[in-house]
């Protein structure tokens, strides 16, 4: 049961402004209460505010995004010290390799990135920051549960949908706990055109000083390229180079 000083208003304000996406960029007011589990008349309410303060617009029948919505992203990005001091590490990375890197962190069921690079080799996923990544089949994703306590990891995995995204994706729960395990105890996940076909990626851990997991930062590679075993060979000190860098600057040691 939510607290007394829960705003059950602004819970489906949120609700109604988070479910826009890449694939749902225009959507019907039906298509907004399916998407956020609310009634018609919760939807139109929420949508009609939004419009009316300026973060949505509607042409009577369907709705999208207007460019105030940045604002509340900027607000994260603006005062949280994780993606600015990524950020040119994670340049740095991607032009040294020519591959992909972001920054993620743990959010519900996903990975969300909160920092990216993209090299002139663009991977055809199109992520960005903000985009989230199912945490069962990423490799930012099992870094990130890896990081959990393992029973509560263990709950995480047997309750999340695990749908085959690809041939290749791993759905089994005890399958997907098992790479975990090796996570833990190796230091880094990786996915083989798991979440993808043709993609493949590998993620290591952003500690913070109590050597809790904090985020973590992974790079990408078209299978086409390399195969994962020279994949790790060619990237993974470079990789963890940019980790270590990125935790000395964000969890700097006490004088």
């Amino acid at each position: 049961m939510p607290e007394r000083h829960f705003v059950a208003s602004l819970d489906k304000g949120l609700a109604v402004l988070t479910c826009f996406g890449r694939q749902h960029g225009r959507l019907t007011l039906s298509e907004v209460a399916r998407r956020t589990e609310m009634s018609p008349a919760s939807a139109r309410r929420s949508l009609l505010t939004l419009r009316d303060l300026g973060y949505l617009e509607s042409d009577g029948k369907h709705f999208w995004m207007q460019p105030r919505a940045l604002l509340v992203a900027h607000a994260f990005l603006a005062s949280r010290p994780a993606p600015s001091l990524a950020q040119p590490l994670l340049d740095a990375l991607s032009e040294r390799t020519r591959e992909s890197a972001s920054l993620g962190q743990l959010l519900d069921d996903d990975a969300i990135i909160v920092s990216r690079s993209t090299a002139r080799r663009s991977l055809s996923v199109g992520l960005g920051i903000g985009s989230r990544l199912p945490a069962y089949c990423s490799a930012l994703g099992r870094v990130l549960l890896a990081g959990l306590p393992p029973a509560e990891a263990a709950r995480r995995v047997h309750g999340m949908a695990r749908p085959a995204l690809t041939p290749r994706t791993v759905v089994d729960a005890a399958q997907v706990l098992a790479l975990l395990d090796r996570c833990r105890a190796v230091g880094d996940a990786g996915n083989d055109e798991e979440l993808e076909s043709g993609v493949r990626s590998m993620a290591v851990p952003v500690r913070d000083g109590g050597g809790q997991v904090h985020a973590a930062i992974s790079i990408a590679v078209r299978a086409e390229r390399m195969g994962m075993e020279e994949f790790r060979d060619a990237f993974l000190p470079a990789l963890k180079r940019a980790r270590d860098t990125l935790e000395k600057r964000l969890f700097p040691a006490a004088p």
